[in-house]
């Protein structure tokens, strides 16, 4: 569905992406995970056009975009979501303007009674039923972060974006946006890429998990692959991270989740 050749990105002096190449198949979960600033979410704007690349090529489902221009790539990039760090759900609107935004600044033939049914079914699915006169500030951080979830599934993408969904979440609510990252994927049927640096949760969601390291994509295995790859990088991240040891015994034997 998304394949990454020998993609390069600089800002000023910064060299952030340095050649990386990855392949991400259709219908799966591929977590990419990584130490902060090592440019996983930089790779997820390149993806999804909010930035083009220096060097390299990007295409999707096919069609190399970064050999497109902005107009020609914009209608396949409506295939697209993403879910930012910050939710980025629009302050001045309440929950219900936010999650029918794009649907109303995208006119079809979706009647006003069908925006709203769309609406209160996303939210239903992420558990906020009922809040659609709240604003973003009156939410709580998982509230904004299911709420901006909602703002995805109602127009129903193929391909959605994960930049640090578990960030500043207490664990139960962590495990809780898990549980919606696999709930949407299955509903939808849509391709997902989620960067983290939360192991645990990436154990939870991901099909397959890339290690992100100095620009480039070092390694790529299955989750219970993952553990028993021999790399000195790799071993000093899982050292160094918040887990829950338990859970990764298990995998280490063979006893998943």
């Amino acid at each position: 569905m998304i394949s990454v050749k020998d993609v390069w990105k600089r800002y000023g002096k910064l060299e952030v992406l340095k050649g990386l190449s990855l392949d991400i198949f259709d219908g799966e979960t591929l977590v990419i995970l990584g130490r902060s600033g090592v440019g996983k979410s930089v790779l997820l704007k390149q993806i999804i056009g909010l930035e083009m690349p220096d060097k390299g090529s990007i295409e999707i489902d096919g069609v190399k975009v970064t050999d497109l221009s902005y107009r020609a790539v914009r209608p396949g990039l409506k295939r697209m979501g993403m879910l930012f760090q910050g939710s980025a759900l629009f302050d001045s609107l309440d929950v219900g303007e936010n999650v029918a935004y794009y649907l109303r600044e995208h006119p079809s033939d979706i009647s006003e009674s069908e925006i709203q049914d769309r609406v209160e079914n996303a939210l239903n699915m992420v558990g906020l039923s009922g809040i659609q006169k709240k604003l973003p500030s009156e939410l709580s951080g998982g509230m904004r972060k299911r709420a901006a979830l909602a703002r995805l599934i109602v127009y129903r993408p193929e391909i959605i974006l994960y930049d640090e969904p578990t960030t500043g979440l207490d664990p139960i609510t962590s495990m809780q946006i898990n549980d919606l990252i696999n709930q949407t994927k299955e509903t939808l049927n849509a391709t997902s890429v989620v960067v983290t640096h939360d192991i645990t949760s990436a154990f939870k969601v991901g099909n397959r998990l890339a290690f992100h390291s100095d620009g480039k994509i070092v390694q790529v295995a299955s989750p219970s692959d993952f553990l028993h790859i021999d790399d000195p990088v790799l071993h000093e991240f899982f050292q160094n991270a918040i887990i829950d040891k338990s859970r990764i015994e298990n995998y280490k034997n063979g006893k998943g989740s």
